[in-house]
Formats: C-alpha cells, structure tokens, sequence
C-alpha cells in the first residue's frame, strides 16, 4: 500500500549506495531510499512513498558530510538520469563498483572464493562518451533538446553534457540555442530524437530519427551538414518500432558519409549511429591491453555477441582463427567491412541468433575446437541455450566481458555449476560518473561438473 503523504524524518544513517545513485538507510525494520545521500551520511528526509517494507523519500539536508562527497560539475546533476554519482569522489566511485561486483557474485553467483580485482579506471573522468542520444521535447511551437529524468519520460533540457566528448557537448548547444528558422530548428521540427556519434579528429553523423521520412530533415541537410563543425554525413532514421524507440527501423542518408572512423589500440572501425561500439574509447583500450595479457596466445576463438566485430579483429589480429556470432544482420556486415579495412583475413562471420548457432553442427564443432569462447552479450546477459552449448562442448577457456554484474552472476552461476573455475575479475569503468560498471571475467574448465 501506497501513502500519498508525505512526513518529515528524523534523521536518518545512510549506510549503502544503489547503481540508481539512490542511498540506503534503515528506519527500525524498514528500508528508506533517497537520492543524495551517500554512504556514511546523516541527513534529515521527507518521506514520500511508503509501502510496506520499504519508502522513498527526498533530501531535506545533509547534516554529517562524507569526506568522499565531491560538487557535481554538471549544473544538471539530480534532474538528469544521465548520471547517478558525480557527488561521489572518483576514487570513491571506482572503490564502490569493486564492492558492487564482488557482493553482486556473492548474492547471486553464490561466488565467493573468486577475487575481484581494482576497477581500472579513467585518466581524466569525463568528456568521455563518443556517442549521445538526446530527446527531443515539443512543447507548444517550440523544441528543446535534453535527456530524460530518472525513471521518467520528462525531458531535462540541457545545452551542454560535461561526460560528451568535446565536439557532441558542442552540438547539443547548437541545437539548444538554434535561432528559428535556422538549419538547426528546422531539424528539430520534426525529431524525436538525435543520435550523434564522433571519432578521430572529431569527425561526427548525426542521426535525426523522425515518425515518417522528413522531406523538411531532406531540404535543410546540406545546410545543416554545414553547419556543424566537423560533420561527416546526416541520416534520417525513421519509423521506430514503438513510441520510445531512439532509432527507427529505416534509415536513409540525407547527404555526406553514413560512417566515421574510429582507431583504438591500432585497429580501425568505421561507425554509423546505430552501430553497437563502446562509448569510452580510452578504457576500451584498457580492456584490450588485460585481454592480451590474460587470454593470449591463442589458436582458435569463437566470439559470441560480437557486434561489428570489436574483438574478434582484435583476437584476429593477434593470430588466431576467429568465428564471430551477431544476431544482428547490419552489424555483421559491418563486422566483415571492418575486417576488410583492417587487412584481417583469419576471422569470419555469422548472422545469426547466438544460441541457435551455437546449438547447430557448425556452433557446436566451432565451440569444441575453440580453445577460447568470448561472449560479450547486452545487458540481459546470454542465454542459458548458449551457456549450456558451451558447457557442452567442454571449451577450455571462457572470457566473458558483462555490462551488468546482476545478468553476469546468474551466468556465473551456471558456468561454475558446470565445471568452470573463475581465474580473475577485473572491473573497468567505462561508464564514469554513472551506476554502471563493465566486468571481464576469465574462467578455465577444471571437471566435468554437473
């Protein structure tokens, strides 16, 4: 049951911080959460929901300060869903997402003989992101630009983001302070969202996603394409699948380049908006460097969720035989493009649904011959088909990199039921300023499990 009310607290421990930027107290046997507080703060709350075994509430007033409490730099921060933790010291933030892996292993894997290593962090922590989505918000005969509020569809509308690279912080204030009738406002008559993506020498595509296909976005591109410092092409995506879609199922380019260019650690990727690549260039380098180190040499590999074939070039490159699996039809030939550019002759490709595949005679021979499957899957994690499949094929070696600790120990789970022993855990924050945290685990068979 729900109170609409709302009472004022005494106040109140916090003793623990979620990856939503809320902390946690306790109120007798009830938990209380509140955006604001961090961990070892005391400060006075409004309650504003209650249920039966917890309650929300809002910061009053923060009256014993944690010395890991730092100013946010972005004058957004607390609206904006953006980021959960600029009030965290980076040192803190890195610290807290260690923690976050290994108690996350313990709750769900059950995992707790498994060391978790530092979290390797950023040099400077921000400007960081080479690829932003903002919402485009219609009020009235006007458009603003911003992202959404927390759990929310209100748009916080922002003219810069201090986590984009330079050059998309730039464009997010062109288009908030586009002068009417400008190329800029013209764009945003029709838009529901920009999708902007930058590399080398910050060349940039826009993506502008509309409901139909924009004849308006078609007539003013050459002019906005102009424009904009360092554009290399403008595309209208269209027709998205369902009303908060970021992407449309069609897309068609307006004028210049669909893609650009981006080099990490000595390998070239061409890139178009919609192309699954990670957003922090810098700590995708960090990851190569611990890969090579942990996971080579090696023969034959087997890539499962490879997108546009981020590792498996990588894994190529350095000698072995690589099979890489994408579900994704577009991203796989942008996977065999991307081997094309890099000179890479000993990797091909699939289109394919990985668990599928990886129960098919092709799957199950390549998984039995790898002597590495690396899996990079979304957010949801793998699949039990495909983790099985593996199992099945008694892979020697396994390095799975995770977006979620939650979707990485149910795999983990699975895997150590079946005969896996974790080697190393090693988290990398490719997502600073924020809740999220991306892991690398490595794990050998060592029996024959269950």
């Amino acid at each position: 049951m729900t109170s609409s009310a709302t009472a004022l607290k005494d106040s109140l421990r916090f003793t623990d911080l979620l990856p939503s930027g809320q902390g946690v107290a306790r109120d007798g046997a009830r938990v209380v959460f509140c955006f604001g507080p961090l961990p070892g703060e005391k400060a006075r709350v409004r309650i504003t929901s209650e249920k039966k075994t917890y309650a929300v509430a809002e910061l009053i007033e923060i009256e014993e300060r944690s010395p890991e409490r730092v100013e946010p730099f972005c004058p957004v921060f607390g609206a904006c869903g953006g980021c959960q933790v600029q009030h965290l010291s980076y040192p803190a933030q890195l610290r807290w997402k260690r923690a976050m892996v290994e108690n996350t292993l313990q709750r769900i894997g059950g995992i707790r003989d498994a060391t978790v290593r530092d979290t390797i962090g950023m040099r400077r922590p921000r400007a960081y992101r080479n690829k932003v989505s903002l919402v485009v918000d219609h009020v009235g005969d006007t458009e603003r630009v911003g992202f959404y509020r927390f759990r929310s569809h209100e748009v916080i509308a922002i003219d810069e983001c201090p986590v984009a690279e330079e050059s998309l912080s730039e464009y997010i204030g062109i288009f908030a302070h586009a002068s009417p009738g400008s190329e800029a406002d013209e764009t945003l008559r029709d838009a529901r969202h920009l999708v902007a993506r930058t590399g080398q020498e910050g060349k940039t595509v826009l993506s502008v996603t509309t409901t139909h296909r924009s004849e308006r976005l078609a007539a003013v591109a050459p002019a906005l394409l102009d424009a904009l410092p360092g554009a290399a092409g403008i595309v209208n995506s269209y027709e998205p699948r369902s009303e908060n879609a970021v992407l449309g199922r069609k897309n068609v380019l307006l004028c210049g380049a669909e893609q650009i260019e981006e080099e990490v650690a000595g390998l070239r990727f061409r890139l178009s908006p919609a192309s699954f690549f990670q957003i922090n260039a810098e700590i995708l380098a960090r990851i190569f460097a611990v890969v090579g180190k942990e996971m080579l040499p090696v023969r034959r590999v087997v890539d499962l969720y490879c997108g546009i074939g981020t590792f498996t070039l990588y894994f190529a490159r350095e000698g072995a035989q690589v099979v890489g699996v994408e579900e994704h039809v577009r991203s796989a030939e942008e996977a065999r493009a991307n081997a094309l550019l890099n000179g890479v002759e000993s990797a091909r490709f699939r289109a394919a649904r990985v668990e599928e595949w990886a129960r098919s005679r092709e799957g199950a021979g390549a998984l039995a011959e790898a002597e590495l499957v690396f899996l990079d899957p979304p957010r949801k994690g793998s699949d039990e088909a495909t983790l099985r499949a593996i199992c099945k094929a008694r892979s020697a070696r396994i390095g799975y990199l995770s977006c979620d600790p939650a979707t990485l120990a149910r795999d983990l789970r699975l895997l150590s039921a079946n005969g896996y022993r974790i080697t190393t855990v090693t988290p990398f924050d490719m997502f600073p300023q924020t809740g999220h945290v991306e892991t690398l685990v490595t794990l050998e068979l060592t029996h024959a499990g269950n």
